[in-house]
């Protein structure tokens, strides 16, 4: 039986289901670079390039090991723009007995493919992703009957599964979360480590121009481009950040500094949602460091944490709420996004450092996302579907499954609570205090009010004044609500007269 794998452009992975029984004497291998991927959201330059660069790097690979491999290139003549119509083609050029796909990670595209099974001239066969340690219909048990998700107690059965850091039963160490010793900011100063890159090679290069050519207008610059587009090379990356990078990872994963883009993040997460890493062999290596005393394992544990806990939850949430999770807005959040988003020009020194470097990089920590643009998406009651696909075409890592719960539960709320606890909002002092953004701002965290208040100090107070009828009762937030009902009146006008005026002069301008 003849059979045409299409592989997408995040599952460049050997071991992927859809290529477990490949037989190299009669099955073909398609891989397309289609325009409606690449312009569905106007994703970063970097990220475009990332993805078909490792694509082509991939399918070299195959075609190494003697599998035949029909690539269809961007700029291919009658190339159609779109998975569906690529598919079509090739079923006329191979005729094949049957089509196998492995489940992809948005939503968008899964209905697509099952689409395909009721309207393809060939039977098609779609496999689950078993590059997941949770599957799908495993988060599902997890999760029935829950009226709010928690990641601890989802991470906890990842451990047991896995069996990463456990003694027997136990946790190593006595605890299973490390959280409380990772949030120390940076010493006076201090170097963080110099971080691995990649210089293109001839095919990235190729790609380089390629997107230059038809995504000029596109977010974000193409240099410097150093991201791994080979397993080869994310191995190295992988090996550089265990070495020189993990030890501290734990201590200042919070932690930001101006000039510093990365600091000890592993960098890792762009290859590993393409396929080129899985998530197993991270946590196995942070582990192997973990036990031949060359990390600590409040590091350890938190990035085994980030891989197998987080990681996997919100793909889970993911798959088990859409489609309707990203219609809801339980903060009824409306106003547009300040256009500093994308040019990165604000007198906000937080906002322009974070917007800067994922210019340059189209990567952000997670820290920089959660409480520096994040906080202020959420603050400024940016509507939902505006920062969600912000983040998804700005960062070289984000697809749909990790970017929407993320975004949408996690910086803003959106979902009323079903993943996070509690708003992550937060006024000035949190920026300055893990941060030294603040210091040479025209604006000063510790003024409250007035000429040269920081503005996220109105703006947290006017968030708490807006949404107190939703927010006030919860326990996580009775301490800022309570020390928000000693205001007077009168402070209370003249909070929300602050931030509007600054929402009003930051607003996108029309036409």
């Amino acid at each position: 039986m003849k059979t045409l794998r299409l592989v997408l452009g995040d599952q460049l992975t050997q071991s992927l289901s859809s290529l477990a029984d490949l037989d190299c004497a009669r099955d073909v291998v398609l891989m397309v670079e289609v325009a409606a991927e690449a312009t569905y959201v106007r994703h970063h330059k970097q990220k475009i390039a990332l993805i078909f660069s490792a694509m082509r790097h991939f399918a070299e690979g195959l075609r190494g090991e003697g599998v035949t491999v029909d690539y269809v290139t961007l700029e291919d003549q009658g190339n159609t723009g779109s998975f569906e119509g690529e598919l079509r083609r090739a079923l006329l050029r191979h005729e094949p007995d049957r089509v196998i796909v492995t489940e992809p990670g948005e939503w968008r595209v899964w209905q697509m493919m099952l689409e395909w099974r009721e309207t393809m001239p060939v039977p098609v066969e779609i496999r689950a992703d078993d590059r997941f340690v949770a599957s799908r219909d495993e988060f599902s048990a997890w999760a029935k009957g829950r009226k709010t998700y928690r990641m601890e107690f989802f991470y906890r059965e990842m451990r047991r599964k896995t069996g990463l850091l456990m003694a027997g039963d136990a946790p190593v160490g006595g605890q299973w979360n490390f959280d409380a010793e990772n949030r120390k900011s940076l010493p006076a100063g201090y170097h963080p480590p110099q971080r691995l890159r990649f210089e293109p090679d001839a095919v990235t290069r190729e790609v380089l121009a390629l997107v230059e050519r038809h995504f000029p207008d596109h977010f974000g610059d193409l240099a410097p481009f150093g991201w791994p587009v080979t397993r080869a090379d994310a191995l190295k990356a992988l090996d550089h950040f265990i070495a020189v990078a993990l030890e501290g990872f734990g201590d200042f994963q919070d932690a930001m500094k101006r000039g510093e883009d990365f600091l000890h993040h592993a960098l890792l997460a762009p290859a590993l949602n393409i396929g080129l890493l899985t998530p197993m062999e991270l946590c196995r290596a942070a582990e192997r460091a973990y036990l031949e005393g060359r990390a600590p394992l409040n590091a350890v544990e938190g990035f085994i944490r980030q891989v197998i806990g987080w990681r996997e939850f919100v793909r889970g949430l993911y798959w088990n709420e859409m489609p309707g999770y990203a219609e809801t807005n339980a903060l009824s959040a409306r106003r547009a996004l300040p256009d500093f988003y994308w040019t990165g020009e604000t007198d906000l020194a937080c906002l322009k450092e974070c917007i800067s470097a994922t210019k340059r990089n189209a990567y952000a920590h997670h820290i920089q996302r959660l409480m520096v643009t994040g906080n202020f998406a959420l603050l400024a009651g940016v509507a939902p579907r505006e920062i969600e696909q912000w983040y998804l075409l700005v960062y070289a890592d984000a697809f749909e499954w990790v970017e929407l719960p993320n975004v949408h539960g996690m910086v803003m709320f959106a979902d009323g609570g079903l993943l996070a606890s509690k708003p992550y909002a937060a006024s000035g002092a949190y920026i300055d205090r893990m941060s030294d953004y603040c210091a040479g701002c025209r604006y000063d965290p510790a003024v409250k009010s007035g000429p040269g208040a920081c503005p996220f100090n109105p703006l947290y107070w006017n968030f708490l004044i807006e949404n107190e009828g939703k927010l006030g009762n919860n326990p996580r937030m009775a301490m800022p609500y309570r020390n928000l009902r000693r205001f007077s009146a009168e402070r209370r006008a003249e909070i929300a007269r602050e931030a509007t005026a600054f929402l009003d002069e930051v607003a996108p301008r029309q036409g």
